[in-house]
């Protein structure tokens, strides 16, 4: 298992090696912004999707939506600069929302990020199998397992190490960006001087409308367009990862991603405009390249690179949920295993939990991109609402130069990005929105279960003064030990417990054997007949269960004061790989199970290894004390 492990995942990392884990720009660029940069493969689709209802013609108002989000965009990146110098360690929404606004807002803003880094990785993952489907319809099928195939390998490369998963990532990231400002460019070059009919796509008929054009249409457009926001708050996440200066580098950083995002999305929605795009399985890029490109090598460059950057998408939730994990895990709000790093110094454990979520939205929706769509950014825009309301706050409270520039602007993000809240609420709930919004107050609830579980733990465990009391020599009690040693059957086993059981020096000591099979009798004189020195004590099973009827047995022995304890010693039989521990039974696992939260019960594991033999064989030889 070892060296598996070792294989997967390479070398385990020192402690020192975690600094030269930090990342360059360009690289953390390809870590951070992957999300928000493949955003623009679906959005505009998102949007003609929703106008479609209405017919052709309406679809137009594409453009006026996208210009809406781009204004939100920057608005919102402007608000995240003041983030990142104001908290230079990270942290994000959650951390400025806790320290600004109380307890409960920073648990919101947590919870709501959790749930959107959990859908990005489906939504991404999903639109990039969408789009290996749009070039080749046939894997149409294998929707789902392309999908949890594709989302292993991002989960791989993670549990590699930042450093590691950044490099391989960028590849993808940086392709595409180049690829499709090739796209935009040559599309907007072509109409510009040779009229839209040069970049037409060809329509078979006008879409006919189903529904009229409403208030509530275009805000549902403009609701599913805001795809396109999730993403935008990772670097201010994911600051403390960034070389020195680290503020200084992820406020430009972010400044670049918001630039690039901006030309991409709306280059992209003015292309799908002018050139007619209409909402179909095949995705808007992939209707653009075939019309600019053909079906040749660059169409398929696009293809592949697309595909890539929306699986390389996930990797965004990947940097930023076990961070943001930790974050709750140190302030005792998620189970500290959260906070740990693994075996190349990442939070695998956030990792694996993010896999699993995200697997289960992808085989229950089927891997449909539009049917998980309404759920997503819900939760980005909760936390950045309260995040720029927090940030308002910080500034009044420090007054640091320039602080009352800097609060109009947060407080200006916050109006502006609780409106859309409010829209994207609205327009969204009976679409699905109102699982998210069932599912937030879950999580916090969780939240605060775990933060009173670890402070009546810590209250429990924490020393008092007579506890010292009772270990001062002159005042120490001697505890009163029961000792019962399981007999399983006459072997070596048994030798190395009963010699280790003998040297407690216990007040009482007896072996205990379940007859499950009517053996009691033959198993009673095999035992004198060894002359162990120790009772044997026989329960019989007639319906051949041992876990409960030892169970029973060790909680029924008297314990007259706290200071009696009973010490259940197992032998066992300590396997040397994997395939020899599928031979034996998993018993022992479950009577500490069932014993470990007994009082006054403490359960001992006496292995034995074929290694042990020799040593055995020369112990037993010698004269045992007789029991006590």
């Amino acid at each position: 298992m070892p060296g598996l492990k070792r294989f997967v995942l390479g070398h385990a990392m020192h402690n020192q090696e975690v600094q030269h884990q930090r990342l360059s720009n360009p690289i953390a660029l390809a870590v951070f912004s992957s999300d928000a940069l493949s955003s623009t493969a679906y959005a505009t689709g998102e949007i003609l999707l929703v106008l479609a209802v209405a017919g052709s013609a309406v679809l137009k108002l594409t453009i006026p939506i996208a210009m809406g989000i781009a204004l939100l965009l920057v608005i919102v990146v402007a608000s995240y600069r003041q983030t990142i110098k104001a908290y230079p360690m990270g942290g994000g929404s959650y951390r400025v929302a806790s320290d600004n606004l109380g307890t409960f807002a920073g648990l919101t803003a947590g919870a709501s990020l959790l749930v959107d880094y959990v859908l990005t990785v489906a939504v991404s993952v999903s639109a990039g199998v969408a789009a290996i489907t749009s070039a080749a319809p046939a894997l149409s099928s294998w929707r789902v397992p392309i999908a949890l195939g594709l989302m292993g390998i991002v989960a791989v490369a993670n549990l590699r190490g930042v450093k590691e998963s950044g490099a391989v990532f960028a590849v993808p990231t940086y392709g595409f960006v180049v690829l499709i400002v090739t796209l935009v460019v040559t599309g907007l070059y072509r109409w510009l001087t040779q009229g839209a009919a040069a970049i037409a796509i060809p329509v078979s008929e006008s879409l006919v409308a189903t529904a009229p054009l409403t208030m509530f249409l275009v805000m549902k457009a403009f609701a599913s367009g805001c795809a396109a926001m999730t993403g935008v708050e990772a670097i201010a996440d994911g600051v403390a990862v960034f070389r020195e200066p680290t503020a200084k580098n992820a406020r430009t950083t972010i400044t670049w991603m918001a630039g690039i995002l901006l030309f991409l999305f709306m280059g992209l929605s003015v292309l799908a405009i002018v050139a007619g795009v209409q909402p179909t399985e095949e995705t808007v890029i992939s209707q653009l390249a075939r019309v600019l490109f053909g079906s040749g090598v660059a169409y398929w460059l696009v293809t592949v690179f697309t595909t890539a950057i929306l699986v390389v998408a996930a990797n965004t939730a990947y940097a930023d949920f076990p961070r943001l994990s930790s974050f709750l895990a140190a302030d005792d709000f998620l189970p500290h295993q959260m906070r740990d790093l693994g075996h190349r110094a990442v939070f695998s454990n956030g990792i694996l939990l993010l896999t699993a979520a995200a697997a289960m939205l992808i085989v229950i929706f089927g891997g449909q991109t539009s049917r998980l769509i309404p759920l997503y950014a819900l939760g980005v825009f909760t936390s950045f609402t309260l995040s720029q309301a927090g940030m308002v706050i910080h500034h009044m409270r420090e007054r640091e130069p320039r602080w009352k520039v800097a609060a109009v602007i947060n407080g200006f993000g916050a109006c502006v990005t609780g409106v859309v809240l409010a829209v994207v609420v609205y327009s969204k709930f009976a679409d699905g929105a109102w699982i998210v919004v069932l599912l937030i107050p879950t999580i916090i609830a969780y939240f605060l279960w775990v933060r009173r579980r670890y402070d009546f733990v810590r209250e429990e465990l924490r020393l008092r003064p007579e506890d010292l009391t009772d270990l001062n020599w002159q005042s120490y009690n001697r505890m009163h030990n029961h000792v019962i040693v399981l007999v399983k059957n006459i072997d070596r086993r048994i030798i190395r417990a009963i010699q280790y059981a003998k040297s407690l020096r216990a007040d009482r000591m007896e072996a205990l054997y379940v007859d499950i099979a009517g053996d009691g009798a033959s198993m009673r004189a095999r035992w004198d007949e060894a002359d162990f020195g120790v009772k044997l004590t026989v329960i019989e099973s007639p319906y051949r269960e041992i876990v409960r009827p030892i169970v029973d047995y060790v909680r029924a022995v008297p314990r007259p004061t706290d200071d009696h304890v009973v010490t259940v010693i197992m032998p066992e039989y300590a396997p040397e790989n994997i395939a020899d521990n599928i031979l034996h039974d998993q018993t022992s696992l479950f009577l500490k199970t069932s014993l470990f939260s007994t009082p006054g019960v403490i359960v001992t594991d006496v292995p034995y290894r074929t290694s042990d033999g020799a040593d055995v064989t020369k112990r037993a030889a010698q004269p045992s004390a007789p029991a006590r």
